[in-house]
């Protein structure tokens, strides 16, 4: 496990600036589709809304931090664990509640008020839970690691296209709604770009790395959903919210955890190992997921079935 302190993934010349404008494409992208609506549940169910916001901005960096106590990671794997948990939702957690029959409008909701708050907060959530974990702390002070350097250029693309999209979505309407598929589509292509170069590139020391990571992902994973579960009961959300919740805080966007490390943190390996893996995991998971939430529906309706 040595080797994943000391590997570290570089795409190429001049790949910082194409990942940094993925990155902003993506936020003003996402930017673009956010309406009034998609923030109701603020108002209309404000203690569902709230567990799901605080079980994913807070919570789940706690219930990280507490994993790295207790499973004593090496620190750039601590590192990823740490930044994927500060990343906000995914965008794919709205496609599995919706074949888990969940509650989508607050899956959408959820996901949007995360993305919003990830300008302004992930950088500094960073910053703060690697401080607080003492082997990935004294790591970033190994490789010099600029705390005001990161929080401004992290701030800055992430803060400044997502404001640039809501104003465009609020004062030119019909413009962000025709461009946003295709921004979607471009930034998406870029960050797919961007992983199947690094799998190529690496793919031998992804293998061997990954292969000692797994349990520590899955786990960490699990432990995400479990939370979003318990966020749920804690408030009393019935069955479709309830769903929604588990998926959205179980489900990270790990693709913006991918390039913030490759732009920002220099492509520490263990922690580009984790983010890489979870990117992968979560979605094999959260199907596994949906296909037990769903089972539970059709065995449910059985039992109402009159017997012959």
């Amino acid at each position: 496990m040595d080797q994943l302190n000391s590997f570290q993934l570089k795409l190429g010349d001049g790949s910082e600036i194409g990942m940094a404008l993925t990155l902003a494409l993506m936020m003003f992208s996402v930017a673009l589709g956010l309406r009034a609506e998609h923030f109701r549940f603020f108002k209309t169910q404000p203690s569902i809304f709230f567990a799901g916001l605080l079980a994913q901005l807070l919570a789940l960096p706690i219930l990280t931090l507490g994993l790295c106590y207790l499973l004593a990671p090496t620190p750039s794997v601590a590192l990823g664990m740490i930044l994927i948990a500060c990343c906000p939702g995914g965008n794919v957690s709205n496609l599995l509640v919706l074949l888990a029959r969940g509650n989508i409008a607050l899956s959408i909701s959820l996901t949007a008020s995360s993305s919003m708050a990830a300008a302004f907060v992930t950088p500094i959530s960073i910053v703060f839970w690697c401080s607080m974990y003492a082997p990935t702390a004294n790591l970033l002070t190994e490789v010099n690691f600029d705390t005001v350097e990161f929080l401004r250029q992290t701030s800055l693309i992430l803060a400044v296209p997502l404001i640039c999209g809501v104003l465009v979505s609020a004062f030119l309407p019909a413009l962000a709604k025709r461009i946003q598929a295709p921004l979607v589509l471009l930034s998406s292509l870029g960050l797919v770009a961007i992983i199947v170069i690094a799998c190529i590139r690496y793919v031998d020391q992804f293998f061997i790395l990954g292969v000692g990571l797994i349990g520590i992902v899955a786990l960490h994973n699990a432990c995400a959903f479990l939370l979003g579960y318990l966020a749920a009961k804690t408030v009393h959300a019935n069955i479709p919210s309830t769903r929604a919740l588990t998926i959205e805080v179980g489900i990270q966007n790990s693709g913006l955890g991918i390039v913030i490390l490759l732009t920002q943190l220099g492509g520490m390996g263990g922690a580009a190992a984790v983010a890489g893996l979870w990117g992968v995991w979560h979605i094999i998971a959260g199907l596994l997921l949906v296909s037990l939430f769903r089972s539970r529906r059709v065995l449910s309706g059985m039992k109402k079935l009159p017997a012959d």
